[in-house]
């Protein structure tokens, strides 16, 4: 049966230059588990939010959306409130109150359920997702991954016949984003609910998909199943969507040979398929040399938010050479991005010391540590912007240092040009998707010159080919000397540009090496590649290394 039904719909921001959706149509069917995928920028989030009236942007509509035949904006608020839930990005957003049983509560008092209804839902759903471990903790205390099961929960106390889902696991660490996409399929698979999931990381979703709505330039590019979609993606294109498919697919699309795998069990048995009766050669794991310089030098520092609190930083010590890319992974609330917050000033930390180019951190006065010298690209980088348009937020950054209006001008038209935004610099910074911001946001600090750039999440929210481009420029950074220190939960970009891996677990590093050594040691916390080929061919870690491997079979 027909749920969903998208009709020659549009959609145009009020300082849009074309629109942001263009005679969009597709249809979904009950119980159907739907992945939109496509770049930053095509309109994925402005869709998913034109399914939920109560967040659908402002700006100018046009054709039609219904709900089992009906109108979508003729459906009465609380109908809709409770039939179509959203589970947005970025965990904290959705959260409104302090303890976990009055959010789970809350939607359902705001539409005034009885009491003896709302308990009896809150405990079968604080048992389906087994929330009732931490019931009755702080929201504030919890980590990522349970904030965002939190907020699934929430919503699925209201019984929705339609979730969706905008990026859910981009903001969560390998392991406890898995978790998260495996309820949503419980879901899905338990409960029949319907589903409609965006993600820029496919490698875990996009097996679940029962069919793959491929988006570019605000219009539906392909609607097929996810084999197919990756069949069509490896023979009619070679970048762009194609470096965006879950590894498996993409080594099988490398050379096309038997039934295309869309999981890593899937993968292995196809991998040892193809290897069967041959020797391939295994790949060298040696831990390298770094750079002597150091930039910054972490000496057995301590730091905890409360006093007397428990320490969120215990005794760590590492350091980031010059001309470095140095990446620190971990599970969420592990002390990463603490870390950062210690080594830029904006936390004191209460023990150790911190050298920054060979001077005591606490030496540093005012904006000496910023100036031409640190750049910092925050977590949420809607933070930096200010100003009613993004040309405006990035000139600011010249006209502080009173350089000439023409330099100004091309500067910015450069940085633009070079991180692909060239085309947003009227619009608003809030209008901008999650990976258009984030480009932006990094602009913004590029344009300060920083000798040492410390990076929060760097790949969030951008599309397979702007993280290749984010690649490339910060391996340009780090050949011009630029160190860079990076937190982030993106294992293969992790693995691709960087020169120096930690993991960092209960406020301390517990292991650290080459992307090589480091990731072929790991079971977990290791790429799509080494897992799916490891038992063969020991040292794999990029998808890339993988299909030289796979062609060198054929």
């Amino acid at each position: 049966m027909e749920e969903i039904k998208v009709s020659a719909y549009g959609f145009s921001y009020p300082t849009g230059e074309k629109p942001a959706l263009k005679d969009v149509s597709f249809s979904v069917n009950e119980g159907e588990f739907i992945v939109v995928c496509g770049p930053s920028g095509c309109g994925k989030s402005t869709l998913l939010r034109s399914l939920k009236p109560q967040l659908r942007p402002f700006g100018e509509m046009s054709g039609k959306i219904e709900l089992y035949g009906r109108d979508i904006n003729e459906i009465p608020d609380a109908e809709s409130a409770a039939e179509i839930g959203f589970v947005m990005q970025n965990p904290d957003a959705q959260i409104v109150t302090d303890k976990v049983w009055h959010e789970l509560a809350f939607g359902l008092e705001n539409l005034g359920t009885s009491t003896h209804i709302i308990r009896s839902r809150v405990a079968e759903m604080a048992n389906y997702f087994g929330i009732h471990n931490w019931f009755r903790k702080k929201t504030a205390e919890l980590s990522g991954g349970q904030k965002q099961l939190l907020n699934l929960a929430s919503v699925m106390l209201m019984q929705p016949k339609l979730l969706i889902l905008d990026e859910p696991s981009s903001q969560l660490d390998p392991i406890a984003a898995r978790e998260f996409l495996e309820n949503v399929r419980k879901i899905n698979l338990e409960l029949g609910t319907t589903i409609i999931i965006t993600e820029h990381n496919l490698e875990d979703v996009y097996g679940y998909a029962d069919r793959v709505l491929l988006m570019e330039n605000g219009e539906v590019r392909k609607y097929l199943p996810p084999d197919e979609m990756a069949e069509y993606l490896a023979e009619n294109e070679h970048g762009g969507m194609y470096k965006a498919l879950p590894t498996p697919a993409r080594m099988y699309g490398s050379v096309l040979k038997g039934k295309c795998p869309l999981s890593i069990v899937e993968g292995r048995n196809w991998f040892s398929a193809l290897a069967a009766g041959k020797s391939p050669a295994a790949r060298e794991i040696h831990e390298g040399s770094r750079p002597e310089e150091k930039t910054v030098e972490v000496k057995n520092v301590w730091f905890q938010y409360e006093k007397g609190g428990e320490p969120v930083l215990r005794d760590i010590s590492f350091s980031v050479r010059k001309g470095e890319v140095c990446s620190l992974l971990g599970g969420n609330g592990a002390g990463k991005t603490t870390t950062l917050s210690v080594v830029s000033q904006k936390n004191k930390y209460t023990l150790g010391d911190i050298y920054i180019n060979g001077k005591n951190l606490k030496k540093y006065k005012g904006k000496e540590l910023f100036e031409q010298n640190m750049g910092v690209l925050p977590q949420d980088p809607q933070s930096l912007f200010v100003f009613e348009t993004l040309r405006r937020d990035l000139e600011e950054v010249l006209k502080i240092r009173k350089l000439p209006e023409s330099e100004i001008s091309a500067r910015v038209e450069k940085i633009a040009e070079c991180l692909e935004i060239s085309d947003l610099l009227s619009r608003h910074p809030y209008d901008l998707s999650g990976g258009e911001m984030q480009k932006a946001a990094l602009a913004k600090v590029l344009l300060t010159e920083p000798k040492i750039l410390l990076l929060d999440e760097p790949t969030k929210g951008m599309d397979a080919l702007s993280k290749e481009n984010l690649g490339l420029i910060l391996r340009g950074l780090a050949a011009g000397g630029v160190s860079i220190l990076m937190v982030t939960h993106d294992i293969e970009f992790c693995a691709k540009y960087s020169d120096h891996c930690m993991l960092f677990f209960d406020g301390y590093v517990v292991s650290e090496g080459s992307p090589k050594k480091f990731f072929s040691e790991n079971s977990f916390y290791t790429t799509a590649a080494s897992r799916m080929t490891r038992h063969i061919v020991p040292g794999v870690i990029t998808c890339e290394e993988g299909e030289q491997i796979c062609k060198s079979l054929c």
